[in-house]
């Protein structure tokens, strides 16, 4: 099982940026690991997901493209860099890992297994 800390969340005006830091603590060597969200009343959707063996393999949820950028480190380190954050966005932000190969990042929360604790994001006005 994956150990996953997120860090980073916080409060910002619209318009502005945050970075979330996901440490994984354990193998994640081929799997896929993602963000996902939940605001209050909401069931929780995928937002970005990557595959840790070639993290040029990406896929983002459409209310996100363009504004939100996933990456990994080679320190096992997954990161969220939010840009032009709307107050849509606010919601609590989790790391997560599929086990197995990724074949393919998906954004489907079933598929995964090992989960966050989460980190706020809150946009105001």
């Amino acid at each position: 099982q994956v150990q996953l800390v997120e860090s980073g969340g916080g409060s910002v005006q619209a318009g502005g940026s945050l970075r979330l830091s996901c440490k994984a603590s354990g193998s994640t060597l081929r799997s896929c690991m993602a963000w996902f969200r939940q605001a209050p009343g909401k069931e929780r959707e995928g937002v970005a997901a990557i595959d840790s063996e070639s993290v040029g393999r990406t896929r983002y949820a459409d209310s996100v493209k363009g504004r939100f950028t996933i990456t990994k480190d080679n320190y096992n380190i997954l990161y969220l860099q939010m840009d032009s954050l709307r107050l849509e966005d606010t919601a609590v932000y989790y790391c997560a890992v599929k086990g197995g190969i990724c074949w393919l990042p998906s954004l489907s929360a079933s598929e995964y297994g090992s989960w966050g604790q989460g980190t706020q994001v809150t946009v105001s006005s």
